[in-house]
């Protein structure tokens, strides 16, 4: 078996690979790596990561989202979200957007990685799953940059808010929000812990 062969027998169908992974498996990487994409074999989806497709019935399938961020940041903890998320909210929002928003430690920037643009941002704090409540909090921090009616958006997420629970809203406020997004915020969840209050009060 030539070392190319004992090369590719390592990839597997669906996987992304930095150069350093193949390395590992060849003492002439960079040689076996053009030979690779020359036979088309390997993708190259941008500067030292590249992609063995998986075949689907409608010929080679892209690689999966969350494994092509995980390969470029070499860390699995981050936060894949779009500003479509925001529709399901019920606040207004109606928009459909291209950016797919990836919250991370480590870059920050527009990286193109194969055919899709990721925005990357680095956030010191972000949940493992986008929860509902991340989600409002999210949005109000990203207001200005909605192609919608801003005002009006903000006045639907202000009454939405009093129908969260606010112990879990308030905490979301303190782990993600911005400055501006817990000025506007908190006073609305302070508003809805003093309703409930004196509403137990009357009912006992």
């Amino acid at each position: 078996m030539s070392r190319l062969e004992d090369l590719k027998r390592h990839l597997v169908r669906g996987r992304v690979y930095r150069r350093a992974d193949l390395a590992q498996w060849s003492k002439s990487v960079d040689r076996h790596l053009d030979e690779l994409l020359a036979a088309g074999i390997l993708k190259k989806l941008s500067h030292g990561l590249y992609y063995y497709p998986k075949k689907s019935v409608f010929g080679e399938a892209p690689p999966d989202e969350r494994e092509l961020v995980k390969s470029f940041l070499k860390d699995e903890r981050f936060l894949l979200t779009s500003p479509n998320a925001y529709n399901a909210l019920g606040v207004g929002t109606t928009q459909l957007y291209n950016t797919r928003v990836v919250y991370n430690h480590k870059r920050h920037g527009d990286f193109r990685l194969g055919n899709r643009t990721f925005r990357f941002q680095v956030k010191p704090h972000f949940p493992s799953q986008p929860t509902t409540e991340f989600l409002l909090v999210d949005l109000v921090n990203n207001l200005d940059e909605l192609a919608e009616d801003k005002e009006a958006i903000l006045s639907n997420v202000l009454a939405k808010a009093v129908d969260f629970n606010p112990v879990k809203l308030r905490q979301s406020v303190r782990d993600y929000g911005n400055a501006k997004t817990r000025k506007l915020l908190m006073p609305v969840l302070k508003d809805a812990t003093s309703t409930a209050s004196n509403g137990r009060r009357l009912s006992a």
